[in-house]
């Protein structure tokens, strides 16, 4: 009896003395996500890929399918598994290996709050603590706590982020099969990430995910009806296809500006937890990368050319009257050339601007035709002032800066019409110029009301034994006319209606 009461009383006495800890840096640490201007995915930046989300904007059928995973009692427990701490103990005395099945709020404060180290000790203290969170917090903090913080694999921490890597949408657009299939992989991260490209872990990833449903209906959370006309869901291409790898010219972009409009450093903004709404249309985006993929017009060195020469494609794409970047194609490889052709590449001014109205020859655009070169961004720019009859707006890639839902920053274009010139925007069949310096550039520009797109083609051969790059001739790289190569690649990418306001 004394003994009992000894050992009752050292409990007591370390459930008093014990605290929970504030989550590790590590655990809590978000990454900034670029968004296109329809609210997609575009990518991100930050050492984990995790966007915290309150509870509200996790659907329910979500959170009961992570309960049914991972804790089924989670609503009614004392936040620990008595079972699961004895076979620990034992492992722990034994020599056994190491046990598992944890609750849900024994996982978080696992992974959250406390080291991975494995011991009996460290085990014990985190029963104190899941025990005292229980008691101390609500269980809809715990679900958040712990949703927001576990693994799913794909490089993806908490529910928002497993969301966009597995699904394409945010956490509130959740379906209850997506959700489901969530928290089945929640057993096994790293082998169910491969789910929809490995048939074996796809078919595996399919029976848990039926158990899962199941268990739904058992904790009375889900129907027979919805679990009978339930359908296992598609996952998206894993790993990331060339059209998502070429976004990261889009990301240096988008995260240059972001952090100068926050006027902090990159390292900053990456770390910061931010949702940046770029101004981007992925959709445009894609045909774009599609269209000189299919046309087999790629950077690389050309077979045709008697030299080794390397063909450079870029493809903007600018709201007239407004300045928003639409599109950016800046090359076919970024891991091979970081260096963005929409952004630096070169046009020859000369006839590139020929095209524009007479009149339309105030700042920055006279400035424009006095540099011997411009860049594709800023041609395409000067395109989208001619078809906002006369109003011209620096171009920009950041719409909105959020975080917590606070807005921080939003953007506030300020067309300044330029005097003289045309009086009114194009509104009408879009009108197309195409040209080129001599054999080594060749672009199309055309416009209208919605769009001014630029497309230009550069050849340069690489440097080699001290001698510096230098432009090369386009024909004998493409092997036929470039400027009806360039005006067919823009054919391809452009919208076949252009919508109006």
């Amino acid at each position: 009896m004394t003994l009992t009461t000894g050992a009752c009383g050292a409990v007591s006495g370390a459930y008093a003395m014990v605290d929970i800890p504030a989550p590790h840096p590590e655990a809590v640490v978000q990454s900034t996500v670029f968004l296109d201007d329809r609210g997609d995915y575009v990518g991100r930046r930050g050492p984990v890929d995790r966007q915290e989300v309150p509870l509200s904007r996790v659907p329910r059928h979500v959170q009961e399918a992570v309960i049914a995973a991972e804790n089924r009692s989670f609503r009614t427990d004392s936040g620990i598994a008595p079972s699961s701490i004895a076979r620990a103990a034992w492992a722990g005395v034994s020599g056994g290996a190491r046990q598992g099945g944890s609750t849900i709020t024994q996982q978080y404060v696992k992974n959250a709050l406390l080291t991975p180290e494995q011991s009996f000790s460290r085990k014990a203290r985190e029963a104190m603590i899941a025990v005292k969170m229980d008691r101390t917090r609500s269980k809809d903090e715990i679900l958040e706590g712990y949703l927001n913080t576990v693994y799913f694999g794909r490089g993806a921490a908490g529910i928002e982020s497993a969301a966009r890597n597995y699904f394409g949408v945010s956490a509130d657009r959740l379906s209850l099969e997506e959700g489901a299939a969530l928290a089945a992989i929640i057993n096994l991260p790293s082998y169910y990430e491969r789910a929809g490209g490995d048939r074996d872990v796809t078919t595996t990833l399919r029976r848990r995910w039926a158990w899962v449903l199941d268990g739904m209906v058992l904790n009375g959370t889900l129907t027979a009806a919805e679990r009978a006309g339930a359908v296992f869901p598609a996952f998206r291409f894993y790993p990331s296809g060339k059209t998502e790898g070429q976004r990261q010219y889009l990301l240096d972009v988008a995260a240059a500006e972001a952090a100068d409009r926050l006027h902090i450093s990159p390292e900053e903004l990456a770390r910061g937890g931010y949702r940046v709404h770029t101004t981007f249309d992925l959709a445009l985006q894609d045909r774009a990368t599609q269209a000189v993929q299919a046309r087999s017009i790629d950077s690389g060195p050309a077979r045709r050319a008697p030299v080794k020469a390397r063909l450079h494609t870029s493809v903007v794409g600018v709201v007239p009257g407004d300045g928003a970047i639409r599109a950016l194609y800046g090359g076919s490889d970024y891991a091979r050339q970081p260096f963005n052709d929409a952004l630096s590449g070169a046009v020859e001014t000369g006839t590139a601007l020929d095209a524009l109205s007479v009149g339309l020859s105030r700042p920055p655009l006279d400035a424009l035709r006095r540099k011997p070169t411009a860049t594709p961004v800023e041609v395409t720019a000067a395109y989208a002032a001619e078809a906002a009859g006369g109003r011209y707006t620096t171009p920009y890639t950041i719409a909105r800066i959020t975080r917590g839902g606070k807005t921080l920053y939003q953007a506030r274009p300020a067309p300044a019409r330029e005097s003289g010139g045309g009086e009114a925007p194009v509104d009408g069949p879009v009108a197309t110029h195409t040209g080129g310096a001599g054999d080594r550039t060749a672009w199309s520009t055309s416009w209208a009301d919605e769009l001014a797109l630029g497309v230009a083609l550069f050849a340069e051969e690489p440097p080699e034994r001290g001698r510096p790059a230098a432009a090369a001739r386009l024909t004998p790289v493409v092997g036929e006319d470039p400027r009806a190569m360039v005006t067919r690649l823009a054919a391809d990418i452009r919208p076949a209606e252009t919508p109006r306001r």
